[in-house]
């Protein structure tokens, strides 16, 4: 555990937190006057690596120090918001104009708060500004995979992240009956992920498994590689699943929550290319859908009693996050190779269209 404190004067600036892996959403834009919730869970902190800090509307851009630090509001202790720093102001501030909250102890800026429609909602410690300090003496250490997975146990909709969820709008009346979209973590994951399979293709069609998974990636990927060649084929694999097989080039595994880490598989299977997805994607993509997203015909089995109705699921094709997507693969290696430059090149930078 470890709280921040102010780099000036050493005032404590956070509450206890403890270390879990950057979400693949943090710097997500979603929609159009979107209310997004909090980023982070409450008592967590993670660090962004690369430069650029609190979310910037401009595509790619990076202005800040690398490591800028995510906590969730309500675990700021000790700082005061800085008026004239009110960068945004569409619906809230989004910290384009750098620090927008001070240490209350000494007035040194320290941080950026986003709540600005199409953000999720978060507080970004500067790196130059704060230090981080040891609470206790005991190093945390990180849950293994079969202790996570011990903490998943339950129904089909216990587990992981659902894909659809009510997203409200700021100046827009509820509407209690209507579908709800893809969840916005949903796409995100889909974009970082489709990158990732777009590098393991090596050129070729990949084929997914059917279901939600297919529903999910087949129809970005059928867009965007050539057709003709014999598919290269990707499988669900991770802990708690059978042993993938040998000949599947692909893998698509969870990303551990915290440490960021890909499950890797023992054995010949060591070798396949491994596509990250946050887990609790990549728990729902292997299980059967809570809920069929027709009517079926028949009866409940005998003894099963329910009162809730199906979730009013979108009725639009699923659609990867773009800005995701390109931030992923502008960040890979392979991006250099002329096809792959190419996709890059094709893809419009704002419009959503085809599986974008």
């Amino acid at each position: 555990m470890f709280v921040f404190v102010c780099a000036g004067c050493g005032a404590g600036l956070t509450a206890p937190l403890s270390q879990v892996a950057l979400p693949v959403h943090a710097h997500q834009v979603y929609g159009n006057g979107a209310r997004l919730p909090v980023l982070m869970e409450p008592g967590t902190f993670a660090v962004d690596p690369e430069p650029g800090g609190p979310p910037r509307r401009r595509e790619d851009a990076h202005d800040g120090a690398p490591g800028a630090i995510v906590i969730a509001p309500g675990d700021t202790r000790g700082t005061l918001l800085i008026p004239e720093k009110g960068g945004g102001h569409c619906c809230g501030v989004d910290g384009s104009d750098g620090p927008n909250m001070a240490c209350r102890a000494c007035g040194l800026p320290v941080a950026s708060r986003i709540d600005d429609c199409s953000l999720w909602q978060a507080v970004w410690l500067a790196p130059d500004a704060v230090r981080r300090r040891r609470v206790g003496s005991a190093d945390a250490v990180p849950l293994s995979w079969a202790e996570l997975m011990a903490q998943e146990k339950g129904t089909a909709e216990e587990k992981g992240t659902p894909p659809f969820e009510p997203v409200a709008r700021w100046g827009w009346p509820s509407e209690v009956n209507a579908p709800w979209p893809w969840s916005p973590r949903w796409e995100a994951a889909a974009g970082h992920a489709l990158a990732h399979l777009l590098v393991a293709s090596q050129g070729r069609p990949v084929a997914v498994p059917g279901g939600l998974t297919e529903e999910v990636f087949q129809r970005a990927l059928d867009k965007l590689l050539p057709a003709g060649r014999p598919p290269r084929r990707a499988v669900l694999a991770g802990p708690g699943r059978p042993a993938p097989d040998p000949d599947a080039g692909i893998l698509l595994v969870p990303l551990h929550p915290q440490t960021g880490a890909t499950w890797t598989p023992a054995g010949p299977a060591s070798s396949a290319y491994r596509v990250p997805l946050p887990l609790g994607v990549w728990l729902r993509l292997g299980s059967p859908e809570p809920h069929p997203p027709v009517p079926a015909s028949g009866v409940l089995p005998e003894g099963v009693l329910r009162d809730d109705p199906p979730v009013p699921r979108s009725p639009r094709l699923f659609r990867a996050d773009r800005g995701v997507f390109r931030h992923t693969l502008l960040r890979l290696p392979a991006v250099r190779t002329p096809w792959l430059r190419e996709i890059m090149e094709n893809i419009p930078p704002h419009a959503r269209t085809g599986p974008f």
